[in-house]
């Protein structure tokens, strides 16, 4: 489920007040910065964004607000060399390229930043190493999540706004597979073959039209029989959650995402446990790690964390020195030593592959699959099937506003599924 950041009133002294997780603290370093420009304190404001930079794991768009913030300054020199550091993870701005930005006015007619604007223009160019497989007939579905049935050679597929499971064959066909039981949107699934069971998420998201608005806030983990689609159970989710992305372990326990509240939980029994100790802002579709005890789970915010399932501790990828944007990943995919990852929230959008090393615990190069293409669209997730990876493309949220709604100068076209297959 692509993360929506939340704006909070909360005051900046509570930062050294011991707050309970990592998402209280962005929320209060925002609010820090938008109080430092409103009141002028521009040499303020840039402390606190390079705060946050440090917090996000210098993610890409946390270098680029310390471009912003040095830009408002004046300190060319700085803005320079972060806008270079985003650049050269693979990132665009769409507005500094149309020359929309104030703040970078007085840097057009540099030949520095000419340069960069000319690098901006070579990250969106379109690549792709990827086939589309079939579209999916119906437009309305709004595809988010995808999982693989090998007993039927055939995909289940989640719909957000007309609130089921479809099950679609290779050939394209679509059928109905199971209904939200509480006629919400559906996001995540998996397929848990062994035990004959289908694990999905549904979820009120707060203020989405497609959810009633008695509900919103709510989400659940509901599992169904495999065969018949008849729903097995219903494991309702904490207050004000949304548990939009899942993974099973070995066993087949599901590890789900709350990627509005920041939590990561595991279904035991009938009940959630959760499993993180507060150190994610929007965690979203988590990936195993090949030894069982860990998992990775990417940060919408702040990259890839590799999580210890008993002890809660937490490590993040090694990039003591960024080279890789993992930023706004949605789904994460484990693969014979590499991570597969789709990304609609890095500009431009792609989905992209990661070489790990031999610990696993540091990137060491990547390989852009898809991005930038006519029909990439918003992303959104995958399955490894074999050789091959099967991603949701053109899922349609690009589409809706904030409520959920077809913006009006949009229309909602056909999801594709595409293949890439590895070397």
């Amino acid at each position: 489920m692509r993360s929506y950041v939340f704006s909070a009133v909360i005051v900046f002294a509570a930062l050294f007040q011991s707050p309970e997780s990592v998402q209280q603290q962005f929320e209060q370093l925002r609010q820090e910065a938008d109080t430092q420009r409103k009141s002028g304190d521009l040499r303020g404001r840039l402390q606190t964004v390079l705060k946050m930079e440090k917090l996000l794991n210098e993610a890409p768009d946390a270098i680029e607000a310390a471009a912003l913030a040095y830009a408002e300054l004046g300190d060319k020199d700085h803005a320079l060399a972060a806008l270079n550091r985003f650049a050269d993870l693979g990132q665009a701005d769409d507005n500094l390229m149309a020359g929309k930005s104030k703040a970078f006015a007085n840097f057009e007619k540099l030949p520095e930043y000419k340069l960069l604007l000319q690098q901006f223009a070579e990250n969106k160019m379109p690549i792709s190493h990827a086939e589309a497989v079939l579209t999916l007939v119906d437009p309305n579905i709004l595809a988010e999540d995808i999982d693989y049935d090998s007993h039927s050679n055939a995909f289940l597929i989640t719909s957000v706004l007309e609130k089921k499971i479809i099950r679609v064959t290779m050939e394209g066909k679509a059928t109905d597979f199971a209904q939200s039981p509480s006629h919400w949107p559906m996001l995540a699934i998996k397929i848990d073959a062994n035990h004959n069971l289908v694990w999905a998420t549904e979820v009120a998201m707060d203020g989405f039209s497609a959810a009633p608005k008695s509900d919103w806030g709510r989400s659940a983990v509901v599992c169904f029989d495999l065969k018949t689609g008849t729903l097995r159970q219903r494991i309702e989710a904490p207050a004000k959650s949304a548990l939009g992305d899942m993974v099973l372990t070995g066993p087949g326990s599901p590890i789900v995402s709350d990627g509005g509240g920041g939590g990561v939980y595991r279904v035991s029994g009938d009940r959630l446990e959760r499993i993180d100790a507060g150190d994610f802002i929007s965690p979203q579709t988590s990936a195993m790690h090949p030894d069982g005890s860990h998992v990775f789970v990417p940060d919408y915010a702040r990259g890839i964390g590799i999580l210890d399932l008993a002890s809660k501790k937490i490590v993040w990828l090694d990039q003591s020195v960024p080279k890789f944007a993992i930023n706004g990943i949605d789904g994460l995919y484990f693969d014979h030593g590499f991570l597969i990852a789709t990304q609609n929230g890095t500009s431009p959008e792609r989905v992209a592959r990661f070489k790990l090393d031999s610990t696993m615990t540091q990137i060491v190069s990547e390989e852009i699959i898809e991005r930038a293409t006519p029909t990439l669209g918003d992303p959104t997730h995958g399955v490894v099937v074999g050789d091959s990876f099967y991603y949701i493309a053109n899922s349609g949220w690009n589409s809706l506003d904030d409520a959920g709604n077809v913006k009006a100068d949009s229309k909602l076209t056909p999801a594709r599924i595409m293949r890439y297959r590895h070397p």
